[in-house]
């Protein structure tokens, strides 16, 4: 009897949840060998600031959703909870693992240090290792001359047509799988949000183009009705249900099918901005922790911690920002604008450093996908050196996009019994309407922390003023070189 390792190939699932257009699986498939599909819910990664039971719970529905695809044709995707080197050593223990196949991650610092590790170890161990490029971006340039060429390129190849022949299933590691009752309580945390899958991600998409994306460059910036206007594919395109290439190919076809480019054209060039933002991090993933622009490393900023955790329980005082945090909490969604809108809150009405509060919104969206997150923070919080400074106006937003208070009122029911005007700036109560109206500001509902209809220049001006500061210019002119076209064509003594 042999004592020989069978060989095998392994497909190690990140950010790539299904079964479609999929380069490393059909790699895999065409190896010519038994090959097993794992995903890993790493401790290391769990205990990480950034991650949520939602995101857990959507990655496990998404499994499912793929091992519905191969009911009967391939085994399921082994989903393990333990260390990357663990499940590595035990598999190799039990099988010649002759390669890897893997979609390259833009992840944070911690995913890319434990990539590097298990690079050395797969070198050590004679196993090759293929990272497949995701959804046009690019490890390792240095500006993006040819970037926008390249990733219309990606969007325009064919999809990769993955078949799956019938395999029977393979012993596994069992000390090491993800136990049920983890399982079931990471499942649970999703409740009464978007589910994961690959087939729930096409119906989102083909039910967009049907009819709620009609109304789409309308109500994208409207709280209420975005939720139903907007495609909501972002957590199917975060997670990986569905490719960009997917999406775009889908689109083009739509377009020209019913020959219209509205509002279609918006939403791939959201699609493609997307990806340059997520390149953005790919290239510089200090972005999670550190001021991308070095210059505003010294910048004073708040420490109250109470008003802090007011802003994260939607406790402010301010309608419209109480009810997003509290619609995200509960939903895991809310639009471009309203979470620009939360940034903006933090930082220049309550001055806190955007670092306060970024890794408490990624637990909270559904769509956490830190190469937009972190960018896209310090972008809205003034860090950057290259944007301008946005500071919304919460009572303003309130009233040109929520003017009804239909948004307010579904999440801050304690407001229901008030007219309009009220809902819209509770603190203007006046004492001899308490018993009209049964409300008692600040006992009801807080009185605002700050003034919503004005950010304090304490706050604003440093950053403002920083602009003229040389590391700052340095910075910016850096910034723009590596991750902008137009950085290409700047003169160093250009800004």
């Amino acid at each position: 009897m042999s004592s020989e390792r069978q060989e095998i190939q392994l497909v190690w699932l990140k950010r790539d949840l299904r079964t479609e257009d999929h380069a490393a699986l059909a790699a895999a498939e065409s190896g010519g060998m038994p090959w097993l599909a794992i995903w890993i819910f790493e401790p290391s990664l769990l205990a990480h600031p950034d991650a949520a039971e939602r995101h857990h719970g959507f990655c496990l529905q998404s499994i499912a959703a793929m091992n519905r695809r191969w009911q009967g044709i391939r085994q399921e995707v082994a989903v393990f909870h333990a260390e990357a080197e663990e499940v590595f050593s035990a598999l190799d223990a039990m099988y010649k693992i002759v390669a890897v196949h893997s979609y390259a991650e833009s992840g944070t610092r911690i995913t890319w240090d434990r990539d590097k590790r298990m690079q050395r170890w797969f070198r050590d161990k004679g196993i090759a290792w293929k990272e497949y490029q995701r959804d046009g971006i690019h490890r390792g340039i240095r500006n993006r001359e040819g970037w926008d060429a390249a990733w219309f390129a990606t969007m325009h190849a064919p999809r990769i047509a993955n078949g799956y022949r019938p395999t029977p299933p393979l012993p596994l590691p069992t000390q090491l799988l993800l136990q049920k009752t983890q399982q079931d309580a990471w499942l649970r945390a999703t409740e009464g949000m978007q589910p994961g899958g690959e087939q729930l991600a096409w119906r989102y998409l083909q039910d967009f183009f049907e009819g709620r994306g009609r109304d789409y460059r309308r109500a994208i910036s409207k709280p209420q009705e975005s939720r139903r206007a907007c495609s909501r594919l972002s957590p199917y395109l975060a997670w990986g249900n569905l490719s960009s290439r997917q999406v775009h190919q889908f689109t083009r076809g739509r377009t020209k099918e019913r020959k219209q480019t509205q509002p279609w054209k918006s939403f791939l060039e959201r699609l493609k901005w997307r990806c340059h933002f997520i390149q953005k991090f790919e290239n510089e993933c200090r972005y999670e922790t550190e001021h991308i622009n070095a210059g505003y490393a010294g910048l004073e900023r708040n420490s109250d911690p109470e008003a802090l955790q007011a802003w994260m329980e939607g406790r402010t005082g301010i309608p419209l920002v109480d009810a997003s945090m509290r619609c995200l909490q509960a939903t895991g969604w809310i639009n471009f604008r309203m979470r620009a809108m939360l940034v903006s809150v933090l930082c220049h009405h309550m001055g806190y450093d955007w670092r306060a509060g970024a890794y408490h919104l990624a637990r909270l969206f559904l769509d956490y996908e830190p190469g937009i997150h972190y960018p896209q923070f310090q972008m809205q919080a003034g860090t950057t050196g290259i944007h301008t400074l946005r500071v919304y106006n919460p009572v303003k937003n309130a009233l040109n996009h929520d003017p009804e208070a239909k948004f307010i009122l579904t999440w801050v029911p304690e407001l229901n019994n008030l007219p309009l005007d009220l809902v819209h700036r509770p603190w203007q109560f006046q004492e001899m309407e308490t018993q009209l109206y049964g409300f008692t500001p600040g006992l009801d509902y807080p009185m605002p922390l700050f003034n919503p209809e004005k950010a304090p220049r304490a706050h604003t001006d440093p950053l403002w003023a920083m602009r003229k500061d040389a590391l700052v210019k340095k910075e910016q002119l850096r910034i723009l070189q590596l991750h902008t076209r137009e950085g290409l064509r700047r003169r160093p003594d250009a800004v």
